[in-house]
């Protein structure tokens, strides 16, 4: 992510100052990689890393205890189970120890429980972006950081993932798989229509 996902990002901002980039983490290596590039070419962007309340392990101080190899010895103490796939698995990565070791974080955003899901799902209905909950938790966290950014912030956030991977999860649960009469209407107004 250093050579790609950070110069891909200060690349497409051109002139435009970078004010902030918000990510979350699954293995770190995104934030590690990307947040090292942006540091070292744009100084004054703030990085800010994100992850569940209810694995708050970065927020505990808490250092993963780790084998000879570095791989973890154990299940983190301050690790439970919550609802962003893909996200903070039981343990602090290796890849992210070493990307804090660095300093690169500016600020912390922790996601409480539930707003992903409702996120992903505001995105997907007034926005039309199909993310899923992990796009929902990074995109509930750049929302909290500008919020509190100076008015004229420039903020980035990438949605990491789809939300077609998550049809059968309860991101879609409130949503029936067959339409209703409404929707079937507007369905057959199409031209060309085959629902068969």
């Amino acid at each position: 992510h250093e050579a790609t996902t950070g110069p891909e990002i200060l690349n497409d901002m051109g002139d435009t100052k970078l004010d902030y980039w918000v990510t979350g983490y699954g293995t770190g290596g995104t934030y590690h990689g990307a947040a090292k590039y942006i540091k070292a070419n744009s100084p004054d962007t703030k990085v800010v890393l994100a992850e569940p309340a209810a694995a708050n392990l970065l927020a505990s101080g808490i250092a993963t205890e780790r084998n000879d190899d570095g791989s973890p010895a154990a299940s983190h103490p301050a690790f439970s189970a919550h609802p962003i796939q893909g996200w903070t698995p039981d343990f602090i990565p290796l890849v992210l120890e070493k990307g804090e070791a660095l300093e690169l974080r500016d600020e912390y955003v922790e996601i409480p429980d539930g707003v992903a899901v409702e996120m992903a799902q505001s995105l997907a209905k007034n926005e039309g972006i199909l993310t899923g909950i992990s796009g929902g938790a990074t995109m509930w966290a750049a929302v909290e950081t500008a919020k509190k950014a100076p008015e004229g912030s420039v903020l980035v956030a990438m949605l990491p993932d789809t939300g077609e991977r998550y049809l059968s999860t309860p991101l879609f649960a409130s949503i029936d798989a067959d339409m209703d009469e409404e929707e079937l209407k507007i369905a057959k107004s199409t031209p060309s229509y085959i629902l068969e």
